[in-house]
Order: structure tokens, then C-alpha cells, then sequence
């Protein structure tokens, strides 16, 4: 007879564990509950900390007796309680998007099934007569089983949700035993197939505490508008352990602390009081009141008293949109996992805090727990400083896909309870926070017989908020039609966003697109444009925040960070987990900044720039645009010219107005300069996630711009001498050499020194980032981008009327290619040593052979070493693409060469700077080259080649080369965001055509002159 194990049994969802109820403290005084400290409870104990360990490789290594009480555990080894035990050196680290690590065959597992033991004593000197002792565990991956004092508690299963033991019989006087045997898989492995690192053991706090057993059980608050969202009803329901003619004193008091309301009614009671013109809460007013009660016996003693904040706020669906408060809000949203790079998934409450104010100083205002319940310090902190929650279940089933039956155990009703219970447990404990807005049944399991029993039982429990999957592809059960990363423009059977509006009769939100994963996503602006054109487009949340990268040190004490396949972990989906807005040691990437930008609360257009007439899009929901206050700045080129401060006027939510500049500088008096109107929206005051000052929103104009001044050449001598292959063009205090064989600049000195050690050379080739992914087979092996050969097939020179001219001509293609570029360079090199290029290049060949994109169309030069200081007018302060540059404004800015750098966790393409017309690079020498041009181009300079990035795996494989590598560019390929989402929309996208480059290279001492005032000159 085969034995079910109880790790495989999908009967058994728990034994002896607390009914799921919703998260409060109980204190016993009105005072204690004032200060909200967990320890002034009734008695609280954080048992996280030290505790005894043993790994085995299966439970049934030690199937007997590792709970006894008197166990010697002296040679067991400690473990830091919370923590992933395989980042503490026990198991194997293994990452991966959608596989599971096993056999599919439900609900068994492995007989290899890692185990943890833990082991702890703590101390009990406390009198319980009228208290019920619990023992909480916060989260722990994936099932396990509690012993106390050698004998067995329960059993729990569901990693991410809390689960309660009640221990009051079994708790002692003195020293007490706690063993916590964790099983790394069990049936409920199968329904937390998440994309993320599979990591075990008990993650989340653990918690020892009393409740008394006349108090509460459970509560439930909610609140309703009116139809005309005025007044508000407050609801309050309770739970009781015992009937024993409890009273409750409820106190409700405003942020001011006034008493709205005082009353006291039976227990058993529920209340429903009437609030008039309540502050509403909404993740821009995160208006929050707080409501006391004060349990009572019989004879009118206190109980205990329960704190509870509460949010006036209402959820309705009306026709294709639902409704905040009466609004058809826009999520600016972000899904968000637990996740340090040091602990994995173990992460304090300072660090959601500093997660969710890092969101709202970028303009963010919502996020997804994906895809499990947070840690409850989340929901407390979305409450406070605003931000509306989708709440999801911790549930996914993503590795059934590729068996061709996605819904194997999701349409199977034997597993009911299974998935019921994990929505359940979640509600129950989440119910009460007023930044939930929609209940999430879980992620890509497909669909079938257990997702509408989810649905019902969320709709029985909680019928004030919304249901929300996106796996209910028909929205049979759902509330908002919910779709992943859908296309903008068509591309074979993909779904697109056009056929939303026309065709979804639900609102529409997006749970997951703009896949930000290295370099990228593109096209946020599009997405942007189009959610504030329809109202039915409710807006969306990135994928994702945080790369997951596993902070590691190398043998010579730098630090790198680790993903997929970097510890044998096979199958691995690789650096698929670095695919966030931050980078794991908490920088912001450029697109968190560019997602501050296209979300910014404050939109400004241009009516009429010579009269300063401009038009300001409040972007909010529901507030108005006076908590800011607005500077302008008036630049010519970098030279700030005029700034003041005025105050905005008082524009309502989702209301325009127009605004009259008084006063504009007299500008435009020097030829080839530019001059820019800066706005710059800030904070007029403190917020709790920002101090005043804080800029929300931006926009840059250009006021001014004339053609360059002509440049007038002075009469001088050049003279030429020829050793071997190569030319040598000599002038006052420069020569410039070329190649006759390559066709190209060897070499550039001047004063002596080798300022360009190789000219500019055609490339179309770029490092490939994390969005080339599924274009990379072919570009490697079809079209082997990444190998050109240019052939020469004529080279011209003369010098004549004091002006050196140089042509080469070339065909340009790649490996085994029957398309190809001819290519013309023409160079005329001045007696002061000015170089004038001119590259131009015809798409030549079997044309229909050619890829659809192209990375990029330029040169390459490689420059001295020394020349590492860098300015230029264009798009800045950071690296700008096509379809990503809303975050960079025109401007003149100056940065070193290292700061141009982006350090990606998988190096990759990084740093262009686009719309440029000039770039200098000077030395410490006061040596600078400028490249200036009457057109805008892109430039990237570093000390890397494009190879270097290519084969790099991690940053500390980068090896900086002993010169400067120079690209101008006269396109740049968009980003996109294909490597799970939208490729490179067409307008973006860098093709195989014709082009052209001009531009002219000068030197110059910095002392004697400026790369601005160089810079105005054509």
C-alpha cells in the first residue's frame, strides 16, 4: 500500500491552524494602543534571531524524534531566523522564469525533498487564564510542520500568508522547545511556480504573542459613498471567540484629533454610521482617520483595545471603467516582489518603506503584489503614503503551459480547496486596508473550475472591491479585462491595444508590460499616451521593480551581482531575473526616470512660445496642482540667464488651464547658440516621502536657435610625406595620417601628442541588449551582424589651394551577406588641423535579404586614454534612445567618460546621448577635441568596444581598454521591449537605408577657448 505523504496530500491544506482572520494588534489600554508598539500589547515576543539547524536532503532522514524536548541539538548548526537557507550555504540557489525543478505529475514531489529542522528555545513566566498564546509565522517556503515541547502543533502549507497556532495548551512555565520541520517542496509547490529564485525555509518573521479570549476574533471595516461621493458609511463588524455580553466603545478621530463620533454598542452588533464629508482616501490624498475600540465585559471593564486606521473610500465598476471616489483613476503602477540581494526574500520593514517612497518620489502610484501577499507592514505603509494595492494570491502554474494542458490542475476540482483557501487567507487577513483595491486570484495558471470558486468566495467575502486575473481571457469572473505586455502596433495573431478600445466592453488595465529589463523598455510614452486618451484604459504596472540579482564578491574583493546559471542551476532562464526599475543595490535606472517623466502629474504644452503662452495638464486624479510650485529658468546653451519661482494656479484634478509668462529675458543675440526655457515643478512643502524641493515634473523648450557662425579659414601651409602605406599630412603643430590600404585616419597628433589613435570607421553593430533577445539567432547565425568586413575599392587624395582632400570608397557587408553598403568617406583637413568628414553610405545588394532592424548606422574612433572629460549639447543629463528619451532634455552638459556608463548587471549596449549637435572630450592637459555638426547625431563614448560588452557576462568581467572608444551615430535602433513585450515600434526603428554623416572634428587648447563657444560654430 503506498503512503500519502502529508507533503503530498492536496486533502490536507492545514491541521490545527488558526481560522484565517484579519491582521490588528490587540493592547490592553486605550494608551497602549495610542502607540501603536507591537511590545505594549498584551505580550508580544519576536522570536527571529539564532536558532539551531539541520539540513537534510529528504524529511525521511530523520523521521522520528528530532522534536523530542530532550534532544541535545549542541551540534546542530545556527541559522539566522528570518533567511532563504541557500543563501546561507544549504542547498542549491537555482533561478527560473517557468520551469518547475521536478517531474510534472501532481501533487507528488521528489523523494529528494530538501528539509530544513529549525530549533529555539524561549522563556514563559506569564499567568494565560484569560488569554489564548499564539504562535504566527509570517511566511515560510513551502510547507511545514510545528512541534512544541516535543509534541506536534500543526501543519501549514502556503508559503507567503501568515499561519496561526494556537499553543495555549501546550505552552509551559520556563524554558519551552519550538521545532519547525520545513519541507523545500510539497503539493503546494505546484502552486508557486512564481518567476524568481526558488528559495526555502522561514522568511518572514516569527512572532509569540497573546490575545484575551473574551476579546476579538476578528473585524471586518468597510466604508461607502453616497451616489453623489459626499457622505460616507462607516461599516464595522466583529468576530467573537466567546458570547459573553462583550460591549465595544468605538471612537472614531480625525487627523486633527477631533472625535467624529463616539458610541457604544453589544459585540455581537454590527455598526453602521453615517460620516458627513469625510477627507477621502486615494493614494494622492492618502487621508487617513483612526478608529479605536475599546472592548468591554460586562461589568464595563476594558478587554482590550484594537487601533484600526481607517480610509474613507469606494470602488465601483460604471459601464467600461471603474470608479475612486467617483473617478476612473489611472494606475501608474509597478509590480513589485520581496526581494534583497543579500537575503533573497527576506526583507525588513525599512526596506518596503524605503521601496514604496523611492515609487512615490518617481511618480508612482500603485503596485501589484507579484504574485503573493506582502509582508504586512506593506499594506500598512500603502495606506499611509498613498498607494493602491492589487493584492494577489499566492498562486501560479506557470510551468503546467508547456505540458499542453495549462489547466491541468486549475480546471481539476480536487484541488478546490487548494486554491480557494489561498484566496481566502489573503482576504481575511488584508481586508481592512484602504489601499487594496482589487483582489488578485493569482498568475498565468490558466483558467478552469477553481478559478471561478476564487472568484465567488472573494465576491462572498468581500463584494466592496474588484476581482482581478488576467488568466480569465474572457473576464467570465472577473471585473477589469486584465492583458500582459500587449502589442501597440501588429505583428502576426499578437493582440493589440487598438483592439481593446474597440472591442473590450470592461475596463482595461495592463498587469504587467514594458518589460524593464537591462537596457529599457521603450515605447513607455506610447503606452502612456493612450491610457490618458481613454478613459476605459486604466493604466498599468511595469515589470518589474527590483533586479534580482544575487549580491557576490569576486577573489579580488569586488563586488558583482549573480543571476540565473551563475550556480549550475539547470534549467535556468538566466538573467531573465535582472529585469527591474532598480538595480540591486537600490539605483534607479534610467528607466525609473524615464517612467518619472512619462507618469509626471503635470503635463506642459506650448501654445505660443514668442508670447510665453503654455498650457498645464494637471495629470492627478484628485489633486490640485497648488502643492507645487513652479521655477523657470532661461539658459543660453549652459549659461543660466534668469530664474524665478511663480505660484501655480489652482488647478483641480484632470483639469487644464492655460498660464501667460510676464517677462522673457531678451534672448538670441549670439549666433549658433541656443536658448532653452527649463520649467521645473516642485514640492512647496514636506511630504512623508519628500522634502519640499523635490522636483515631480519637468519640460524644456528651445526659445531660440540660428545657424551656426560661419567658420573662416586662415591661409597656412600643409605638406605631405609618404612612408610605405601610409600618408602623413603635416600642418603647425599637427599631422593627421592615413592608411592607404584601410583607407582610413591611423592617427591624429598635435603638439606632439596622439590625441586619435584610430579616425572614424563605419559599424552598424552595437552590444546587444536584453530586448535583441529573440533577434539575437538570427543576427548571429543569418545575418552575422557582428562580423563586418569593409573592402576598399578606391582611394583619392590631393592638396590643393591649401586644403588636404581625402576620399575612400568601400563596400561594407557581413559574413556570407548579399546586401551591403557603399560607402564613400571624404575628409578635407584645414591648415589650423580642422578635419571635415563626410561619410555617406548607399543600401546596396540583395536589398530583400537585408534584416528588418539594424542597430545602428555610424563610425567608431578610438581616442587617447587621457581624454576623459566629456560635454556636449544634446539630450542629458542620462543615456537617451529613440523610443526613450522623454527624461532628457536638450541642453549643454558635461560628465567624465565613467559617469556616461551605465553598469548594467549583464553589460550590454549603454550611454548613447541623443540629439546632439556637438560633443567635446578635453583631457587634464586643457587639450580638447570637439566634433561638432549641423545636424543632430548620437554619440556613446567609454572605454569598452562594443566586444567587450558582447562577451561580457557580469560587470567584473570588463576589462577597461588602455583608449577611448568613440561612436557617432546618425541612428540609434530604438530599445523596445521584446524581451517580453512590444519590439521597436516602426518609427523607431533603425533600418537598412541610406544615410548620411557629416561632421567636423576640432582641436583646441580649453584654456583659450570653450567646447560652447566651439560649438556655435559650423
Amino acid at each position: 500500500m503506498n503512503h500519502v505523504k502529508r507533503w503530498e496530500d492536496i486533502q490536507i491544506d492545514e491541521i490545527n491552524r488558526m481560522d484565517a482572520r484579519a491582521h490588528y494588534l490587540s493592547y490592553p489600554s486605550r494608551k497602549a494602543a495610542e502607540t501603536g508598539d507591537p511590545a505594549n500589547t498584551h505580550f508580544y515576543q519576536c522570536l527571529n534571531g539564532t536558532w539551531k539547524f539541520v539540513y537534510l536532503e529528504a524529511p525521511e532522514y530523520w523521521e522520528e524524534g528530532f522534536y523530542l524536548d530532550e534532544l541535545d541539538t549542541t551540534e546542530w548548526d545556527d541559522l539566522i531566523v528570518p533567511s532563504n537557507w541557500q543563501l546561507q550555504g544549504y542547498g542549491k540557489m537555482h533561478y527560473s522564469d517557468l520551469w518547475y525543478n521536478f517531474p510534472i505529475n501532481p501533487p507528488f514531489v521528489p523523494t529528494e525533498n530538501p528539509t530544513g529542522i529549525y530549533r529555539r528555545e524561549f522563556e514563559w513566566d506569564r499567568k494565560a487564564d484569560r488569554e489564548q498564546i499564539i504562535l504566527r509565522f509570517h511566511g515560510v517556503d513551502s510547507a511545514f510542520e510545528l512541534y512544541l515541547n516535543g509534541v506536534f502543533v500543526g501543519y501549514s502549507k502556503g508559503a507567503r500568508i501568515q499561519a496561526e497556532f494556537d499553543i495555549t495548551d501546550k505552552i509551559r512555565q520556563g524554558k519551552n522547545n519550538i521545532t519547525v520541520r520545513v519541507f523545500q517542496w510539497s503539493d503546494g509547490t505546484y502552486l508557486e511556480d512564481q518567476d524568481m529564485w526558488w528559495l526555502s525555509g522561514i522568511f518572514r518573521d516569527v512572532e509569540l504573542y497573546s490575545r484575551p479570549i473574551a476579546g476579538l476574533y476578528d473585524l471586518t471595516i468597510n466604508t461607502l459613498f453616497d451616489q453623489k461621493w459626499q457622505d460616507a458609511e462607516l461599516h464595522v463588524s466583529v468576530k467573537l471567540t466567546n458570547q459573553l455580553g462583550q460591549r465595544i466603545e468605538y471612537e472614531l478621530i480625525d487627523q486633527n484629533g477631533e472625535c467624529i463620533f463616539q458610541l457604544e454598542e453589544d459585540a455581537d452588533h454590527p455598526i453602521c454610521q453615517t460620516i458627513s464629508s469625510p477627507l477621502k482616501w486615494s493614494a494622492e490624498t492618502p487621508n487617513l482617520y483612526h478608529l479605536y475600540m475599546t472592548v468591554k465585559d460586562n461589568e464595563g471593564k476594558t478587554i482590550e483595545v484594537i487601533h484600526q486606521h481607517i480610509g474613507f473610500r469606494s470602488i465601483v465598476v460604471s459601464g467600461d471603467t471603474f470608479l475612486v471616489n467617483g473617478v476612473a483613476i489611472k494606475l501608474k503602477g509597478v509590480n513589485r516582489h520581496d526581494y534583497n540581494p543579500k537575503t533573497g526574500r527576506v526583507v525588513s520593514e525599512e526596506e518596503i518603506e524605503r521601496d514604496i517612497i523611492i515609487m512615490k518620489q518617481h511618480n508612482i502610484n500603485a503596485i501589484r503584489t507579484a504574485h503573493y501577499p506582502n509582508s504586512p507592514c506593506l499594506y500598512d505603509l500603502c495606506d499611509r503614503y498613498g498607494m493602491y494595492v492589487i493584492d494577489e494570491a499566492d498562486l501560479e502554474c506557470h510551468g503546467f503551459e508547456l505540458t499542453g494542458k495549462y489547466d491541468w490542475i486549475s480546471n481539476d476540482p480536487k484541488w478546490e480547496l487548494a486554491y480557494v483557501s489561498r484566496i481566502e487567507r489573503m482576504i481575511e487577513r488584508d481586508k481592512n486596508h484602504p489601499c487594496i483595491i482589487m483582489w488578485s486570484l493569482g498568475n498565468e495558471s490558466s483558467f478552469g473550475h477553481n478559478f471561478r470558486s476564487m472568484a465567488k468566495r472573494a465576491k462572498e467575502m468581500d463584494p466592496t472591491r474588484l476581482v482581478h486575473y488576467e488568466g480569465d481571457r474572457e473576464c467570465e469572473v472577473t471585473d477589469v479585462y486584465s492583458t500582459m505586455y500587449t502589442w501597440l502596433e501588429s505583428h502576426g495573431n499578437r493582440r493589440t491595444m487598438d483592439q481593446i478600445i474597440e472591442n473590450s466592453k470592461k475596463p482595461h488595465i495592463l498587469c504587467e508590460y514594458a518589460h524593464a529589463m537591462g537596457n529599457g523598455p521603450g515605447n513607455l510614452k506610447e503606452y502612456q499616451d493612450l491610457f490618458y486618451k481613454y478613459d476605459k484604459l486604466q493604466g498599468g504596472f511595469i515589470w518589474e521593480w527590483f533586479d534580482h540579482g544575487i549580491e557576490t564578491v569576486s577573489e579580488d574583493g569586488e563586488v558583482y551581482y549573480s543571476y540565473g546559471g551563475d550556480f549550475g542551476d539547470d534549467p535556468t532562464n538566466g538573467n531573465f531575473c535582472i529585469d527591474g526599475l532598480i538595480m540591486p543595490d537600490g539605483t534607479p535606472s534610467p528607466s525609473l526616470l524615464e517612467y518619472k517623466k512619462v507618469i509626471e502629474p503635470v503635463q506642459t504644452e506650448c501654445i505660443n512660445l514668442e508670447m510665453g503662452r503654455f498650457k498645464l495638464i494637471n495629470r492627478y486624479d484628485f489633486l490640485a496642482l497648488d502643492q507645487m510650485e513652479l521655477t523657470l529658468s532661461y539658459f543660453e546653451d549652459d549659461k543660466l540667464l534668469e530664474s524665478s519661482t511663480i505660484e501655480l494656479p489652482r488647478i483641480q484634478g484632470r483639469e487644464t488651464a492655460e498660464i501667460q509668462l510676464s517677462q522673457v529675458p531678451d534672448i538670441g543675440k549670439v549666433q549658433g547658440a541656443k536658448y532653452f526655457l527649463v520649467f521645473s515643478y516642485r514640492l512647496n512643502q514636506d511630504t512623508p516621502w519628500a522634502k519640499k524641493g523635490h522636483e515631480l515634473a519637468n519640460a524644456s523648450f528651445i526659445l531660440s536657435e540660428t545657424e551656426k557662425q560661419p567658420k573662416e579659414y586662415a591661409d597656412g601651409e600643409l605638406y605631405t610625406t609618404k612612408s610605405g602605406a601610409f600618408i602623413t599630412v603635416h600642418g603647425s603643430k599637427f599631422t593627421v595620417t592615413f592608411d592607404c590600404v584601410k583607407g582610413l585616419i591611423k592617427e591624429v597628433t598635435r603638439n606632439g601628442k596622439v590625441q586619435i589613435e584610430k579616425g572614424p570607421q563605419f559599424n552598424f553593430w552595437r552590444a546587444p541588449i536584453d530586448n535583441d533577445m529573440y533577434l539575437l539567432d538570427d543576427y548571429r547565425t543569418k545575418y552575422f551582424m557582428h562580423l563586418g568586413h569593409e573592402r576598399v575599392r578606391n582611394i583619392q587624395y590631393d592638396l590643393k589651394d591649401g586644403v588636404f582632400e581625402w576620399q575612400t570608397d568601400t563596400y561594407y557587408g557581413t559574413t556570407n551577406s548579399s546586401w551591403y553598403y557603399q560607402l564613400h568617406y571624404q575628409y578635407k583637413i584645414y591648415p589650423d588641423g580642422d578635419i571635415v568628414c563626410n561619410i555617406s553610405g548607399i543600401a546596396s545588394g540583395m536589398k530583400e535579404n537585408a534584416p528588418e532592424m539594424i542597430p545602428r548606422l555610424g563610425v567608431q574612433l578610438q581616442l587617447n586614454k587621457d581624454f576623459t572629460d566629456v560635454q556636449w549639447r544634446g539630450r542629458g543629463p542620462g543615456e537617451s534612445y529613440a523610443d526613450s528619451k522623454q527624461a532628457n532634455h536638450i541642453g549643454v552638459y558635461h560628465k567624465n567618460i565613467k559617469d556616461l556608463f551605465v553598469n548594467y548587471v549583464k553589460p550590454q549596449e549603454n550611454g548613447n546621448r541623443s540629439d546632439c549637435d556637438w560633443v567635446s572630450i578635453a583631457d587634464q592637459s586643457s587639450n580638447g577635441i570637439i566634433f561638432t555638426t549641423n545636424e543632430a547625431f548620437n554619440f556613446q563614448a567609454s572605454h569598452y568596444e562594443v566586444h567587450d560588452l558582447e562577451k561580457a557576462k557580469h560587470t567584473i568581467d570588463l576589462k577597461p581598454r588602455d583608449y577611448v572608444v568613440l561612436h557617432l551615430d546618425s541612428q540609434q535602433n530604438g530599445l523596445g521591449s521584446n524581451s517580453c513585450g512590444q519590439n521597436q515600434l516602426k518609427k523607431y526603428r533603425c533600418t537598412f537605408e541610406d544615410f548620411s554623416l557629416s561632421f567636423k572634428i576640432s582641436f583646441y587648447c580649453c584654456e583659450e577657448t570653450s567646447a560652447v563657444e566651439l560649438g556655435r560654430i559650423g
